[in-house]
């Protein structure tokens, strides 16, 4: 028997609000038509004329006929997103971070999604080998996009064994479909050392170029190499002179795709500049930063905002130095962003020279040092080594030490550090734990170089 979808929430001054809909209510039917999950919903409410069919919370059915704008929404939020279980995942690939977690963390962490509908509703990379004909099919019914892709190879073969499985090598049909149906897509590439890189890596970019316009971007990224790696595929990390190579044959792409499309089209994560010794690409070459997500100039995004922020405070009236405000705090990050945000801190000391501000990089001990990344950094690694810290510059009782002055008055953390939704770190250390064992105030600070610049002057 169909259950139908529970309402968790109606929208104030929503069409819903009018119906007398409430939480607790269930959506059975759109135009007699069940309801499999959140594209039939959307797709069906679509129309200026629908017929809802309502179980009401005392059991009573409703048939309500609704004339509305096309596309307009109802104004309801369901229990479940997604109005249905989660897509798991059953590739083994040889680069997946799931699988070197360690031990006894939260079990959700655990969860590998491989769902379609996630690479709608927030942008999630999956590698379609986990979906059926039908379910592909109807990304091209409902004309859902963009859809994103972890392709990292377009060899059958290899990619079979990349991401152990059968089905893998299906990537190129399954790819010419959606772009048949003028879906928009964007494409990820894992890059492993000595599995697809070099002469894979040229044809898996020279491949997906075919599919210009619609496959839009294409990003490439290194694999992350935890120290929980025990029995799993041996994976090398990338050394300075692979990064160069790597640089080379994207920047080369770069070049043929901007002289026959007028873009960039395929690019390469901040990582692979840090280490390569090289300086980011102008805002330019980031064709609109599509692929933030993963790394793609998110370094870069977040200096121009920082220096338009202080170019906004010299057009409001600070000439050359504004010596009255006086600050000290501390910035910690991950060993990817430390030295970038040190130039960031210098540039703002030339308008600013009372904001004392050290930024500190967190080794990340937790999931071993190959780890730069701060969106990998544990609540454990950031108190301990900023407790370390403390004590090594205190003077004093040992209560003296401890009362966080020597971290500022604030300690400023990057929001990628959180859970998305949640005050919590990946280790399910919270927010107020750091606060109360540093003792000091945190202040999250979102991606965008603004908000760096206003928390530094708070």
């Amino acid at each position: 028997m169909d259950k139908g979808h529970i309402i968790k929430k109606i929208a104030v001054g929503s069409i819903a609000e009018e119906l007398e809909l409430e939480s607790g209510d269930r959506v059975m039917a759109v135009n007699n038509q069940a309801i499999e999950d959140v594209f039939d919903y959307h797709y069906l409410i679509n129309d200026e004329y629908i017929e809802l069919t309502v179980l009401k919370k005392d059991g009573e059915e409703w048939i309500l006929e609704i004339e509305k704008d096309a596309e307009e929404d109802l104004g309801i939020e369901f229990e479940s997103s997604l109005m249905d279980d989660y897509h798991s995942c059953s590739n083994k690939c040889i680069f997946c971070f799931i699988d070197q977690l360690p031990d006894g963390m939260r079990e959700t962490m655990y969860f590998k999604d491989d769902d379609s509908r996630l690479s709608f509703l927030q942008g999630n990379y999956i590698t379609l080998t986990n979906m059926k004909d039908r379910e592909l099919d109807r990304i091209i019914k409902y004309k859902l996009s963009p859809i994103n892709i972890s392709v990292h190879t377009t060899d059958p073969e290899l990619r079979c064994m990349m991401l152990h499985n059968r089905f893998a090598g299906k990537i190129m049909e399954q790819i010419t479909k959606l772009y048949a149906a003028g879906t928009i897509m964007n494409g990820q590439i894992v890059l492993c050392k000595g599995v697809n890189d070099g002469e894979a890596l040229k044809r898996t970019i020279g491949d997906l170029m075919g599919f210009l316009p619609f496959m839009e971007s294409l990003s490439v990224v290194p694999v992350g190499i935890s120290r929980h790696r025990e029995g799993l595929y041996p994976l090398e990390p990338f050394t300075k002179a692979d990064a160069i190579e790597v640089l080379n044959i994207i920047h080369d792409f770069q070049e043929k795709c901007m002289e026959e499309y007028d873009t960039h089209f395929v690019h390469a994560s901040d990582e692979w500049y840090i280490l390569a010794g090289l300086p980011l690409p102008e805002a330019d070459n980031y064709d609109g930063y599509v692929q933030l997500e993963n790394g793609v100039g998110m370094l870069r995004l977040q200096e121009e905002e920082f220096a338009e922020a202080m170019a906004a405070a010299v057009d409001g009236g600070i000439e050359r130095k504004d010596p009255s405000i006086e600050k000290r705090c501390t910035i910690a990050t991950g060993k990817l962003a430390g030295p970038f945000l040190r130039k960031l801190i210098r540039d703002f000391n030339a308008l600013y020279p009372g904001v004392h501000a050290e930024v500190v990089e967190i080794t990340n001990n937790f999931f071993g040092p190959r780890i730069t990344v701060s969106g990998l950094l544990t609540g454990q690694d950031i108190m301990e080594q900023l407790r370390a810290i403390i004590l090594a510059a205190g003077k004093g009782t040992r209560m003296e030490q401890l009362k966080g002055r020597d971290l500022g008055s604030q300690l400023l953390l990057p929001v990628n550090v959180l859970r998305s939704g949640e005050d919590v770190l990946l280790d399910d250390v919270h927010i107020s734990e750091i606060e109360k064992t540093l003792q000091v105030p945190v202040r999250i600070v979102q991606s965008n170089g603004k908000d760096l610049y206003e928390a530094l002057l708070s």
